[in-house]
C-alpha cells in the first residue's frame, strides 16, 4: 500500500510506518541528544530494509563515543563536522575538578556531557550504522580533505608515531569520534590483562 514507507520497530515489535524517515530519525536523535529520551535508547535506521528500529530493552552492551555535529548550529556556534565537545565544556570540567561547585546542581560531570549531547552511548547495532573516526585529528584531516586542502603528512624521525590510514574520499560524513583509539572494542575489552 505504501511502497516507500519505512517500518518503525520498538524493541522488535512493528508499531507503524512513516513516510519521511529521514525527518523522523533526525527528530528522535535530537530528542535523545537533548535528554528528553534516555541516553540508553538505541536508534538504528536500516535504509536498505526501509526500517527504523528503536531499542530500549535491557541487556545491550553499550560504549561511549564523542558526537560529531551533523549540521551548522547557530544556537551553540558548533559547525558541521566538528565535535560537540567544545573547549568551553572541557574548561568547565577542568574548573569543576579544581574547585567543585558548592551547589551540586551546577556540576556538569559526565552526565552533563551526555545532556549536552557531547557524548553518546552506542550499542553494537547502532555502531553498524555510524561512521566513527579514530581521533579528533582524523576528523580535522577529513574536514581539510573535503575542503580541498592537501594534507600530506611529514613522518618525521619518530619510529613510534601512529600510522594513519588515508581518509576515504567516498566517506560522506563522520557521525561519531572515539574517545581514545584503545576504546574501539569497549571498556570491558580494554581492561583485560594480557
Amino acid at each position: 500500500r505504501y511502497p516507500h514507507a519505512t517500518k518503525i520497530f520498538v524493541n522488535g515489535v512493528w508499531v507503524g510506518v512513516h513516510q519521511d524517515p529521514k525527518h523522523l530519525v533526525n527528530q528522535v536523535l535530537d530528542t535523545r541528544r537533548k535528554s528528553y529520551l534516555q541516553y540508553e535508547v538505541s536508534l538504528v535506521r536500516e535504509i536498505r530494509d526501509q526500517e527504523f528500529k528503536i531499542f530500549s530493552d535491557a541487556g545491550r552492551v553499550m560504549r561511549p563515543v564523542f558526537t560529531v555535529q551533523q549540521e551548522d548550529d547557530a544556537e551553540t556556534g558548533i559547525n558541521k563536522g566538528h565535535l560537540v565537545l567544545t573547549k568551553e565544556l572541557v574548561n568547565r570540567l577542568a574548573k569543576e575538578q579544581a574547585e567543585p561547585p558548592e551547589d551540586p546542581s551546577m556540576k556538569i560531570g559526565w552526565e552533563g556531557l551526555i545532556r549536552a549531547g557531547a557524548v553518546e552511548y552506542l550499542d553494537a547495532e547502532e555502531e553498524e550504522t555510524s561512521m566513527i573516526c579514530m581521533t579528533p585529528e582524523d576528523l580535522e584531516l577529513y574536514r581539510l580533505q573535503k575542503a580541498g586542502i592537501s594534507t600530506e603528512e611529514d613522518m618525521g624521525d619518530d619510529p613510534n608515531k601512529r600510522l594513519k590510514t588515508k581518509t576515504n574520499p567516498t566517506t560522506h560524513m563522520y557521525t561519531h569520534c572515539e574517545i581514545h583509539p584503545s576504546m574501539i572494542l569497549g571498556i570491558c575489552a580494554s581492561i583485560i590483562p594480557f
